[in-house]
């Protein structure tokens, strides 16, 4: 077995009710680099329900990975996931200098059954990201079957080469400027940001405003929505009840006179910002006020000096418009204990992983296939 290779009497694994701060401790280094991940990032969806998998070394009590979830799907399966306040970035937390025996220790420990029960999911994540790659492979290890299928592909611009290049255009440039004239017609047209301390409920109540009048409200049930209802915008402010996402998170409001026309609503994490809603006034779409806001976004990252803009899943063309271009594959992934259960939802989620070569070699003779 696994334990052989590691000195598991150095190491300690416990089922922590709620999001314990080791969160906040592990997202100021994680080895995927997510400084977001934090406590109130994972909790904001569900406060009260939370469980956590935290895995620390003995002798100076560090942490080295924590997984937090939430139940998933019907009570009945008892399944959980690890939550997340914007869905492409449900990642757990895995430090730089925890190997994959360490890992595989806590996943196949007596602890794990409390904390994910037999199915736990995880995603949509980056799939080629080094800390999926840990995670699945220590999984594998600790005898779980991990089913994945495919999210969509996130689309990303190189804000260094536009602003290498001068961005924007001089055609862009008039175009905007063109929007900007017609808004004029209609009222007197302002910018609105809020960031950190200027955070308020009025603000995500503005955002709310827009996508009531958006094509979100008139064609779908609007689940898709980030601030429409009472209840998606709590999830907002209970996360903005950390200074540090508070300061992390950022909306550029377009406002005609006194009335919210349209915003974009992103996440800057370093030197990469994530654009994480947008929508406008589906009454004032042919003034291009949707594009206006989404440009002006892109524009003050290039004068922040950031150098991706992550605009997440799927293209509708106007990503591409921008200069984005296809980034990396999105993965969702589900973790089962038991191999004739995960037989029988791979039917429905997508196929089995196998272990890579590189898996299989850490522990020869360990699975039944490759």
């Amino acid at each position: 077995m696994y334990e052989s290779r590691i000195a598991a009497d150095h190491l300690t694994v416990t089922a922590v009710e709620g999001f314990p701060p080791e969160l906040n401790t592990l997202a100021a280094c994680n080895l995927a680099g997510h400084g977001f991940l934090r406590a109130a990032w994972y909790a904001a969806r569900s406060p009260q329900q939370g469980r956590t998998l935290l895995l620390r070394r003995e002798d100076d009590g560090a942490a080295l990975a924590a997984i937090p979830t939430i139940a998933f799907g019907p009570v009945i399966g008892r399944a959980r996931k690890v939550p997340g306040s914007y869905w492409p970035l449900r990642s757990p937390l895995i430090a730089p200098d925890c190997d994959v025996f360490e890992l595989a220790h806590a996943l196949d420990h007596p602890a794990a059954a409390r904390c994910l029960g037999g199915v736990w999911r995880v995603g949509p994540v980056r799939g080629d990201a080094p800390a999926t790659e840990l995670l699945i492979a220590a999984a594998q290890l600790a005898n779980w079957a991990v089913l994945s299928r495919p999210a969509g592909t996130s689309w990303v611009i190189d804000l260094d080469a536009a602003r290498a290049r001068g961005w924007p255009s001089s055609a862009t440039a008039r175009k905007l400027r063109a929007v900007w004239r017609k808004l004029e017609e209609q009222g007197t047209p302002s910018w609105r940001y809020v960031r950190g301390a200027e955070w308020d409920t009025a603000a995500l109540e503005a955002m709310g405003t827009v996508e009531a009048g958006s094509w979100i409200a008139r064609l779908t049930d609007g689940s898709g929505a980030k601030f429409m209802t009472s209840a998606q915008r709590s999830l907002w402010s209970y996360a903005l009840t950390d200074p540090m996402l508070a300061e992390m998170l950022c909306a550029t409001i377009l406002m005609l006179d006194n009335r919210p026309i349209a915003f974009s609503f992103d996440l800057d994490d370093g030197a990469l910002q994530y654009g994480i809603a947008g929508s406008y006034v589906e009454a004032l779409g042919h003034l291009g006020i949707g594009k206006l806001t989404n440009y002006r976004a892109m524009e003050d990252a290039i004068a922040d000096g950031q150098s991706v803009m992550d605009m997440g899943v799927g293209d509708t063309g106007y990503k591409q418009a921008m200069g984005a271009l296809e980034g990396y594959a999105m993965s969702d992934l589900l973790f089962v204990r038991n191999r004739s259960a995960a037989m029988m939802l791979a039917q429905a989620w997508g196929p089995e992983l196998l272990p890579t070569a590189a898996t299989r070699a850490l522990m020869p003779g360990r699975f039944p296939y490759g």
